[in-house]
């Protein structure tokens, strides 16, 4: 029995009109549709923005892997990737975009998405994983939001208990962070110098010792190689780089959450939350703002 594939008579007669437009008919049809898409995706629920943040990153990873399949071949002998494997990378490229331009037209029509895209380092898909993720009508403070992330360090996910944190939004804050760190050196960047600023604190405090019941926490609860950096610098009553590094980006990350809460929970409520403890109870009266706000 044959078993090869053959083409529908309609799906034929479809091939060959395609062939026989203009280009111009082609791009115009294809305009038609990305703006029917765009009025589309400003009607998306929540869980329908969520559905549609997880798609591009895992559209994002598809794309990855058939691009490092595609180089990876280009390796061998024929020093070109198969038709097929260019297919995928290709189709891949402009549906990871596409969905990039709705979660645009998304965030656009709503005030904290255009809010969050006005600060360096965030785009359309995380601001739009973001709005999705956090219900401001119930974070009533900027510490809900952390403990909701997974920014909260005292926080712990106990054996047998369920996940006391969102999975999906802690993600999306160690993308976050990863962010602020490549655009600090960029101009109007924002959250990615007080990085800096904060990772040369932590740096300060780690060489006076300051953390050393930290280290010694990180030595009993885990089994780390004693051939390690990390370990090296745990027994010397400090925490490694890697451990600085991540909690100068864990503070910036927490500093923007603060912020969006603030600047979100303004647009819901119409009015600024109430001060954080700090602040209202023990006095402290150095508050960073958060930039952009309110909007022109």
């Amino acid at each position: 029995m044959n078993t090869e594939e053959i083409t529908p008579p309609e799906e034929m007669e479809l091939i060959e009109s395609i062939d026989e437009d203009k280009d111009l008919g082609i791009l115009a049809n294809l305009e038609r549709l990305a703006q029917d898409m765009r009025a589309a995706a400003k009607t998306l629920s929540p869980d329908e923005a969520r559905y549609v943040v997880d798609a591009y990153y895992q559209m994002q990873e598809t794309r990855k892997a058939s691009a490092n399949q595609a180089r990876g071949m280009s390796k061998l002998e024929t020093k070109e990737p198969h038709l097929v494997i260019s297919w995928l990378t290709t189709n891949a490229m402009v549906l990871e975009r596409n969905i990039k331009t709705m979660l645009d037209a998304y965030t656009e029509s709503i005030p904290i998405g255009r809010w969050a895209k006005s600060i360096v380092g965030i785009g359309p898909v995380i601001a739009a994983g973001l709005a999705a993720h956090i219900d401001i009508a119930k974070a009533q403070t900027a510490g809900s939001v952390w403990r909701f992330a997974g920014q909260d360090p005292s926080v712990r996910w106990e054996k047998g208990k369920k996940r006391p944190w969102n999975a999906s939004l802690k993600t999306l804050c160690w993308k976050i962070g990863e962010s602020f760190v490549k655009v600090s050196n960029k101009d109007g960047d924002f959250y990615g110098k007080l990085w800096r600023e904060r990772k040369l604190i932590e740096e300060a405090h780690n060489e006076a010792g300051d953390f050393a019941e930290q280290a010694k926490e990180k030595l009993e609860r885990f089994k780390i190689g004693k051939s390690t950096v990390a370990y090296k610098a745990y027994i010397a009553g400090k925490l490694p780089p890697g451990h600085i590094h991540a909690r100068a980006k864990r503070w910036a990350v927490k500093l923007f959450l603060s912020h969006w809460h603030y600047v979100a929970y303004e647009i819901y409520h119409g009015k600024p939350p109430a001060d954080p403890y700090a602040v209202s109870q023990l006095g402290h009266v150095h508050i960073i703002g958060p930039p952009n706000w309110p909007m022109k």
